[in-house]
């Protein structure tokens, strides 16, 4: 029971929560808004007065919080504010739809359907892979974009206070956040919160990487600040001695932009330099803003040397995002690169708030009906409905994230596209026609084959043919969803009428084997060819490449598996003791499994080459048994992610009777004798044996790989650590 004091304490707590949300609100709200948000509340503090959270606070307090972030992180009008409040409501409580538009109206009624929609879908039995919830998610998008930003809210308050939830839900919740939730809020300009949400996301995925980096970040801080606020007020001085006011901030790197730097790099912490960011934040009229903020970057180049490479004008070519300024890498005091982000003040709001601001200042006022134009730029990334969930959410994903470059059109039109586009991509961009009959493509005047990676500045002419039609090739090196659906969906066409011809063949040759055409018969041919369904197997006959031959080999297997069947009950007959001999002649390794750390057959993934002492997962394949992933794998994320429900707990007990592969790289200075005494180093070590070994030298540089069989990942870190000590030696990682 819940006391007097207690509930005259918890009622002050939330009134302050709610003067907050009116207080912290980025858009201002008229009489009638704040009458629209108290009605909101009011329904969603009735409809969850009895309702706890796992923490045992209100659970009010949530979906207030929720709104917060709506209103001022993501910077939503008042319509939105209170679907927020209400977000949970249907979905936990006895209220309904219905009862939602008769009090609050269709619109927010809109909103809050789409969101218990969402929430449902978790717990919809019937649905195999996870993909296929976020692909019913994801294109809740066509409907109204309030939905999908509101449940990015909802996901990040849900991250901000998981620290109560069991690991397992922890690991599965944070994967699906870093696989979806964050890559769309950085698609649709919220990058505060994707920032967040990143953090937050390796904090529970993977947390010793998580609490290493945070606490060296924490014992470099001191002189952090201290070199930034050296930094900063040099850079004050330089602009005002020009006459120019300008609010200068700075912030270190993400742990998560950390982490993926150090790893996409290869680096340690240690050798990260730019992890120091400066924001220049300046005034100016609109006319003026592009030349104000060259204006900035030539007074700062003047007394910085900058680096050539890492320059990015996002003013003259925007994100599509809407995200707009100029970066800079220049080498600030000590010797150390600092990265400077030069914005106006109206570039600055649209990066921290994204839609929002990028309305209030096209139409000189803050509403929602730019959130249409918006989702504009989402919308094209969905235009897939008919593929394969797993592939759309890869391809979504792939296309959220993507870093942007610039070509024109042979008129001089710029156009926007994903790093690493193909010719193919740029073709379907303009129309799925010409991409549906691309033939060959010119970039700068000169015929390139069709996988050229496009650069920005290129000027790109698709040839085009009537007779020439998408090939299964393209699937190789085109990237946008927009392509990659288009071409599948002509495949699966083409596909399906060459397997309608081919289930025919396959019946004239069976019967010609004397095999009967039946299921039974069409299972057997499955297995055997290792296919997984029908379409399959007949296009497989209709191309030729199960002919004949193969299919005289399937019956002669058949004919001999009945044979074999009949002589080993022969022999079990006469010898029962065999199948136990079998039995305990299976060799298992030291893992285990679940709760009850039961033993099962399993393979080590190739992939990240999991050793004993790793830290594991099993996940149960469809046809190779359990596999055995790091949690670090780059394919972890994705694992977790799909196919959450095959994923299973694995840990190491003891490893001391097998052996396991593990792959070094070393680089460094080549040094007379370097390779005897990293010979000597591995030699020394106990249980760790060299299978392959080879060195290249190159003016002075040598690069080092080893194979080598160890025990486990002890032995490993020690002898690591020993060949780093080696003179030369500069870095040694694990493949």
């Amino acid at each position: 029971m819940v006391s007097a004091i207690e509930t005259i304490a918890e009622n002050t707590q939330i009134a302050k929560a709610y003067k907050d949300l009116l207080r912290i609100s980025y858009q201002k709200l008229t009489a009638a808004d704040k009458k629209m948000i108290r009605l909101a509340l009011d329904t969603a503090v009735d409809a969850h007065k009895n309702q706890r959270r796992k923490s045992g606070e209100p659970y009010i307090l949530h979906p207030i919080a929720v709104a917060k972030i709506v209103a001022d992180d993501i910077g939503l009008g008042a319509p939105s504010i209170a679907a927020a409040l209400l977000h949970d409501v249907v979905e936990d409580t006895k209220y309904t739809i219905d009862d939602i538009e008769s009090i609050h109206g269709q619109q927010i009624a809109k909103i809050v359907d789409g969101l218990t929609k969402i929430s449902s879908l978790k717990k919809d039995k019937n649905v195999s892979f996870q993909a296929e919830n976020f692909r019913k998610m994801l294109l809740t998008l066509n409907d109204d974009a309030r939905v999908i930003i509101i449940k990015i809210a909802d996901r990040l308050h849900n991250m901000q206070t998981m620290d109560i939830m069991p690991r397992h839900k922890q690991v599965k919740i944070a994967s699906e956040t870093l696989y979806i939730y964050a890559p769309l809020a950085h698609r649709v300009g919220m990058y505060n919160i994707k920032t967040e949400l990143e953090d937050l996301g390796l904090k529970y995925t993977e947390p010793e990487v998580y609490d290493e980096i945070q606490q060296r970040v924490q014992e470099n801080l001191d002189s952090q600040e201290e070199f930034i606020d050296r930094f900063i007020k040099l850079t004050k001085k330089y602009l005002r001695r020009e006459g120019l006011s300008c609010k200068i901030e700075g912030r270190p790197k993400s742990i998560f932009s950390t982490r993926k730097k150090m790893v996409s790099k290869n680096l340690d912490f240690d050798q990260i330099f730019d992890r120091y960011a400066i924001r220049v934040i300046y005034k100016a009229d609109p006319q003026e803003q592009k030349f104000m903020a060259w204006k900035i970057y030539s007074i700062i180049t003047d007394h910085f040397q900058p680096n050539p490479l890492r320059l990015r004008d996002w003013i003259s070519a925007p994100k599509s995002t809407g995200y707009e300024a100029l970066h800079i890498t220049v080498m600030g005091p000590e010797g150390r690169w600092v990265e400077v982000q030069i914005r106006s003040q109206r570039m600055h709001e649209i990066a921290e708030k994204g839609y929002a601001a990028h309305f209030k200042y096209k139409h000189g006022k803050q509403d929602e009906r730019g959130l249409e134009v918006w989702l504009n730029r989402l919308r094209e990334v969905l235009e897939q409905p008919n593929a394969d969930a797993v592939d759309f959410v890869k391809d979504f994903r792939l296309n959220l994230y993507a870093s942007e470059i610039f070509v024109f059109t042979p008129e001089g039109d710029l156009k926007s596209l994903p790093q690493g586009a193909t010719p193919v991509d740029f073709a379907f961009h303009i129309h799925t026609e010409i991409g549906m009959h691309t033939r060959g493509a010119k970039i700068n005047g000169k015929i390139v084959p069709l996988s050229y990676r496009l650069r920005s500045g290129d000027q790109v002419e698709i040839i085009t043919s009537e007779k020439s039609f998408p090939n299964a090739s393209w699937l190789d090196y085109v990237i946008t969803s927009r392509a990659r659906s288009r071409i599948r969906a002509f495949l699966r066409e083409d596909k399906k009428q060459i397997a309608q011809e081919g289930k025919e063949i396959l019946r004239r040759k069976l019967k010609q084997l004397k095999i009967g055409f039946n299921d039974k018969t069409i299972d057997k041919l499955l297995t055997f060819f290792k296919l997984k369904t029908t379409l399959d197997l007949y296009y497989r006959v209709g191309i030729g490449t199960i002919d004949n031959v193969k299919l005289k080999k399937f019956s002669a297997d058949q004919s001999n598996r009945f044979f074999n069947f009949f002589k080993r009950k022969a022999q079990t007959s006469k010898n029962p003791t065999l199948i136990e001999q079998d039995k305990i002649t299976d060799k298992y390794d030291q893992l285990v499994f679940g709760k009850t750390e039961e033993q099962l057959e399993h393979q080590l993934s190739p992939c990240c080459n999991p050793i004993a002492g790793d830290e594991v997962f099993g996940f149960v394949t469809v046809s190779d048994g359990v596999k055995i992933h790091k949690n670090e794998c780059p394919n972890a994320l994705t694992l977790r992610s799909n196919y959450a429900y095959r994923i299973i707990n694995a840990k190491w007990i003891d490893s001391s009777q097998n052996e396991f592969t593990a792959k070094l790289q070393l680089t460094g200075l080549d040094d007379l004798g370097l390779v005897n005494k990293v010979t000597q180093v591995i030699s020394n070590t106990n249980n760790v044996n060299i299978s392959r070994m080879s060195f290249d030298s190159n003016d002075g540089t040598f690069e080092g790989k080893i194979l080598l069989k160890v025990k486990n990942t002890a032995l490993l870190k020690k002898m690591i650590k020993q060949l780093q000590n080696i003179n030369g030696v500069d870095k040694v990682t694990r493949e």
